[in-house]
């Protein structure tokens, strides 16, 4: 695939000026992620009431802000001191960290309130949605974001805008999402799932869908032959492990 209909990175022109695209996208998936959450709350019989859920998506946003810092300097941990890195990486995030670092915020949230209904449920497909969108916005960046894959002669490779074919991840992860959002709607019809289950589906094959991918990205920090991403995706299983067993043994 040597051309696009697209130039990437694709930053659009207002007024004279160039528009960050994965920027806009973002703040709209935050948007349209949290009216679609309003809108499945209010269709649903949510059982934890208002004030609670307030305080949980409080723990969530808080959780999630930083964890994806956390995870996003941890990334590339070796680089130089200087102001200019110092900047960049105060800018660095990724939601990988965020969901991890957004569902221990929920937890520590709900032990403090005393809720114990399981909460993921109903963000389940906001976050897939938001995630799709964010994407978006990654593979219009280009080479801009670090979300583009390695040199490669495979037949999807891409010019992301460094004149180099190289595999487009983030095309490859809205492919899946879309795969993953469809087997959601499927199992959450079709299965008597428990209170919390839904979630859980989407964490486990999310997690174990990055963790593979990261092999074809140009990572820079390794640690046991893994990136930090990695890492952080095997501690996620590892959180959800009697989970995952207990879908095997059913299975």
């Amino acid at each position: 695939m040597k051309t696009c209909a697209l130039d990437i990175p694709f930053e659009p022109r207002l007024f004279g000026y160039a528009i960050n695209s994965h920027l806009i996208l973002e703040y709209l998936a935050f948007f349209i992620g949290f009216r679609y959450y309003v809108f499945l709350r209010r269709r649903s019989s949510d059982t934890i009431n208002t004030n609670n859920r307030l305080s949980i998506i409080l723990g969530a946003a808080l959780g999630a802000l930083v964890g994806s810092r956390l995870i996003g300097v941890l990334e590339n941990p070796t680089v130089a001191f200087t102001k200019a890195h110092i900047i960049q990486l105060l800018n660095t995030k990724t939601i990988m960290g965020g969901l991890f670092g957004g569902l221990l915020g929920v937890e520590l949230s709900k032990k403090i309130i005393g809720e114990t209904t399981s909460s993921g449920d109903l963000f389940t497909f906001p976050i897939l949605l938001g995630i799709f969108i964010g994407r978006i916005g990654c593979f219009l960046s280009g080479t801009n974001e670090f979300t583009y894959g390695k040199a490669t002669t495979f037949f999807m490779g891409m010019d992301l805008g460094d004149g180099v074919l190289r595999h487009p991840t983030s095309l490859y992860e809205l492919l899946f999402l879309i795969v993953l959002f469809i087997a959601l709607k499927w199992v959450q019809k079709h299965k008597n799932l428990k209170n919390g289950a839904l979630f859980k589906w989407f964490m486990v094959p999310y997690f174990g869908f990055r963790f593979c991918i990261e092999f074809l990205k140009p990572n820079v920090f390794y640690l046991f032959g893994l990136s930090t991403i990695q890492i952080l995706c095997l501690i996620c299983l590892l959180y959800y492990k009697n989970f995952i067993f207990q879908t095997l043994k059913n299975a």
